[in-house]
């Protein structure tokens, strides 16, 4: 259930789409493209997009520079979260972390349930927070970007969504790294 109160102004977020894939380029990055169409049509700012390879240490790397860029307040991730021996997203994901947002996975299952079954238990999408940033690892297919968006984070992402949202807490995210 979304409700946007009116008398609040829209926040646009900053957010990078990383795509993770040893066979995709950003020509026929059919599920970095949804993720881009989604949050800009919202009023967001793509502050980045790029693809890696399924490494985790590469996947980790990039996270980290992208968590320490002061101009990016979100990274979206797309690929990598199944079950494969290639998928690794969702373990350079929880290197970087320094608190997992763990309801996350769940509401993406049920969300995803809805739309295909009992197929939802393949995925190991997840979310977390580093450095003051938003780390959101998604499925690979456009469908499931598409339902992580339009069902969850175009919500917490939009500042007038109450009763809570993302982006009236980004001030104290890094609150414990600051002096007293």
């Amino acid at each position: 259930m979304s409700r946007i109160d009116e008398n609040r102004d829209f926040i646009p977020v900053r957010i990078a789409v990383l795509t993770v894939s040893d066979t995709r380029s950003l020509a026929d990055d059919r599920s970095g493209d949804t993720l881009v169409d989604r949050l800009t049509g919202a009023g967001h700012h793509l502050a980045a997009r790029d693809i890696v390879q399924d490494d985790r240490e590469s996947i980790a790397a990039r996270l980290r520079d992208w968590c320490a860029a002061p101009d990016i307040d979100v990274i979206l991730t797309t690929g990598g979260t199944g079950l494969t021996g290639r998928d690794v997203t969702v373990e350079a994901h929880r290197d970087v972390y320094e608190k997992e947002i763990e309801a996350f996975g769940t509401v993406f299952t049920i969300v995803s349930m809805q739309k295909i079954g009992t197929s939802a238990v393949q995925s190991r999408a997840c979310g977390g927070v580093a450095q003051g940033t938003y780390l959101f690892a998604l499925p690979g297919s456009p469908g499931a970007c598409r339902d992580a968006w339009d069902e969850i984070l175009q919500w917490q992402f939009d500042y007038r969504h109450r009763p809570c949202n993302f982006v009236e807490i980004f001030p104290r995210l890094d609150e414990h790294q600051r002096r007293k």
